[in-house]
């Protein structure tokens, strides 16, 4: 019993990434909590802070990177998550969430859940990803 850590002896570490486009927002891009990484929900924004124009396919390929860059501003990457959760705005787009993943992760393949929602923040956005990760490198 000695090796357990009360969960009043953890502090939850925010993540930030340049830019933040969701600092206006108050909402953190991640928070660390142990060697648990919780990244917010990632949309397919440029770095201008607006959702890149296009088909499905290219805000996807853009939600996947500013996870990346989520994850890596937290001591993670890709290939630590250990859960997904995918929020779409047309489930008719499920075949390219299926080719984004195999793009973008390698097995084991994370837990996942995909989600088909009316919106999301901003009218343009159709996809918006948000993960836990396991922390594999100290950003302190």
């Amino acid at each position: 019993m000695e090796n357990t850590m009360k969960i009043s002896d953890m502090t939850l570490e925010q993540i930030k990434t340049d830019p933040d486009p969701y600092q206006p927002f108050l909402l953190s891009q991640g928070i660390q909590v142990g060697n648990l990484l919780f990244i917010s929900g990632q949309a397919g924004y440029a770095d201008d802070g607006k959702i890149v124009t296009g088909s499905f396919r290219a805000q996807g390929e853009q939600a996947f990177s500013n996870l990346d860059r989520a994850l890596v501003a937290g001591g993670s990457n890709l290939s630590h998550v250990a859960k997904v959760t995918i929020f779409l705005t047309d489930m008719s787009n499920f075949g390219a969430i299926v080719e984004l993943r195999r793009q973008y992760f390698s097995p084991p393949y994370p837990a996942d859940s995909i989600v088909e929602v009316s919106s999301l923040s901003t009218p343009e956005a159709m996809i918006e990803i948000e993960a836990i990760a396991v922390v594999i490198e100290s950003t302190s």
